[in-house]
C-alpha cells in the first residue's frame, strides 16, 4: 500500500506579526514539532494561512521550513488551489525544493464536479513525480470527494492517499474500504483520530499535536502497539484541549494557544480575528488542566 507517513503530522501554523513571517517564532515551533516526535510536518496548508501569503513569502517560508527541518521529519507542502494551473505551478515549485510530499486541497469557491474532481488531480498528479494527498473538507471549500470519486482518484500512480475531513463517520467507512491496500487514509479531524485509526486509517493529520506533539502522536503510536486502552484514555484526555481548538474558525485558538504556551503571537491575517476574550480565557484554563506552561 502506498503510504506517505503512518503515526501523525502536524498542519503546522505559519506564525506572523503585523510586520510579517515570525521566523524566530517558526523556527521553535518546528524545534517543539521534532522534540514531541511528530512523523511528518505539514507547511503551508490550511492552518498555515497560506492563502494570506504572498508568492514571495510562500517560498520564504517553504525554503526555511525545509532548511530548519534538515530531514529530520517528513515534510509535506500544501500546494491546493481554486485555480489548477496555479496548483500545478505551486506543485512544481515544491518539487524542486525537495520536499517528501504535496497535500493539495481540493478546489474551493469554484465548485468543480466529481469528474472536475478526477480532472483536477490527474493535471496536478501528471505534473510532478512526488507523492500526493488529497484533501478533503467540504465544510471549507464546498466540494465533498464522494466515496466512488476517491476510488477513482486512486488510480492515479502518484496519489498516496487522501487527508479526510469530511465529518461523515459513514462516508468515511466507505472511503476507507475503497481505498484498503491501495492508498493511505489519514484523520484530517482531531475528534475522530482514534474512531479512523480503528478502520484502519494510517495516522493523523492534527491541528492539536501544534500544542501538544508528543500527546497527539502517542494516540497513534498506543493505538499502533495494540495498546488501545492506553489510547482511548490518552484520546479522552486530550479531547478538552482538542475542543477548544475549534471554539473559533481555525487557526484562530490554536494561535492563541500557541502564544499562550511560548511561540510566537496570536496575529492571524485579516480577515481573521483575533480570539475573543471570553474563549482566551477558557483556552487557558484548558491549557492549564492539561498540565502546560502557560504564559499570559
Amino acid at each position: 500500500m502506498k503510504s506517505l507517513f503512518k503515526g501523525t503530522g502536524t498542519a503546522m501554523i505559519t506564525p506572523f506579526t503585523e510586520e510579517g513571517v515570525d521566523y524566530p517564532a517558526l523556527e521553535k515551533l518546528i524545534e517543539y514539532q521534532i522534540a514531541g516526535g511528530v512523523d511528518a510536518l505539514i507547511v503551508l496548508g490550511t492552518t498555515g494561512e497560506a492563502a494570506t501569503l504572498t508568492d514571495e513569502e510562500y517560498a520564504d517560508v517553504a525554503t526555511f521550513c525545509i532548511r530548519k527541518i534538515a530531514g529530520r521529519t517528513k515534510v509535506i507542502l500544501g500546494t491546493g488551489s481554486n485555480c489548477t494551473r496555479k496548483a500545478v505551478e505551486k506543485s512544481r515549485y515544491a518539487q524542486t525544493l525537495g520536499v517528501d510530499g504535496l497535500l493539495v486541497v481540493t478546489p474551493y469557491y469554484n465548485k468543480c464536479t466529481q469528474n472536475g474532481l478526477v480532472k483536477y488531480y490527474d493535471d496536478v498528479c501528471s505534473a510532478v513525480s512526488l507523492p500526493v494527498l488529497c484533501y478533503n473538507v467540504p465544510a471549507r471549500t464546498g466540494v465533498n470527494i464522494l466515496s466512488r470519486t476517491m476510488d477513482r482518484i486512486a488510480e492515479i500512480p502518484n496519489i498516496y492517499g487522501i487527508k479526510e475531513a469530511c465529518g461523515n463517520m459513514e462516508q468515511i467507512c466507505e472511503t476507507a474500504r475503497l481505498l484498503s491496500g491501495r492508498c493511505a487514509l489519514y484523520s484530517g479531524d482531531d475528534n475522530l483520530n482514534l474512531a479512523m485509526l480503528s478502520i484502519g486509517a494510517q495516522g493523523l493529520i492534527s491541528v492539536a499535536s501544534n500544542i501538544a506533539p508528543k500527546e497527539v502522536g502517542d494516540v497513534a503510536r498506543l493505538f499502533f502497539a495494540g495498546r488501545q486502552a492506553e489510547a482511548i484514555a490518552l484520546q479522552e484526555k486530550l479531547l478538552p484541549l482538542i475542543d477548544a481548538m475549534f471554539t473559533e474558525v481555525n487557526p484562530i485558538p490554536v494561535k492563541t494557544a500557541a502564544s499562550l504556551i511560548g511561540i510566537g503571537t496570536p496575529y492571524v491575517r485579516p480577515p481573521l480575528t483575533e480570539l475573543e476574550e471570553g474563549h482566551r480565557a477558557e483556552m487557558i484554563e484548558v491549557l492549564r488542566a492539561f498540565g502546560l506552561n502557560v504564559k499570559e
